[in-house]
């Protein structure tokens, strides 16, 4: 499993009623897109949720890494966005966990995302500890009432652990997460291909 995300931050008086509408009218897209868990269509709106910028920053679960290099290169659809926003950079962690929830059945209608750095500790055993406290802390939230789907993976570029979870109505108030999002809406063709609890 591989996470990837973009975020184009728009303008602070930017009508978001556009990007909506844009989700509304091509995400069916990516429907039945091979070798993709998910996509997210992911919006955050200044002065909702907390958040400081208008933004839109699609979420994605792929199943391996060859579907994720053919749609941002191989002429796969992502040339869309570039053509639209010009080539955004594209985060990507690699897959620790991913756990279906309760809700899978229903559509998500917000998500929330925590990223932040995984310590350097001079005992090699406490990254692995460290990993597996918050890989079993995956798997409590993902039995939560409302969860869809909840994934934790990492960057071993920047160092970073993210956990991104989607949520059949709002994010909790109590849930830590440095960015909480609208979903637009869901293409999943394939996400039962990567919901298969921790993959190491």
């Amino acid at each position: 499993m591989y996470a990837m995300q973009y975020e184009i931050t728009l303008p602070a008086d930017y009508d978001m009623g556009v990007i909506r509408h844009r989700v509304a009218t091509r995400g069916h897209a990516l429907d039945d897109r091979a070798g993709l868990g998910l996509k997210a269509y992911l919006i955050r709106e200044r002065g909702r949720g907390g958040s400081p910028v208008n933004q839109y920053a699609p979420f994605y679960l792929w199943r391996d890494g060859g579907a994720m290099a053919e749609f941002l290169v191989g002429g796969g659809g992502f040339q869309g966005i570039i053509a639209d926003f010009g080539r955004p950079a594209v985060r990507q962690w690699t897959g620790i966990a991913c756990h279906s929830g309760p809700a899978r059945s229903a559509v998500p209608r917000a998500a929330s995302r925590r990223v932040g750095p995984l310590p350097v500790a001079e005992d090699p055993g406490a990254l692995a500890a460290l990993v597996a406290e918050e890989t079993a802390r995956l798997a409590e939230t993902a039995g939560r009432d409302g969860v869809h789907t909840a994934a934790l993976a990492f960057d071993p570029g920047r160092w970073e652990l993210m956990r991104f979870v989607l949520w059949e109505h709002e994010v909790p108030e109590g849930e830590e997460a440095t960015e909480r999002y609208d979903v637009g809406h869901l293409s999943s063709p394939h996400l039962e291909d990567v919901s298969v609890g921790r993959l190491w």
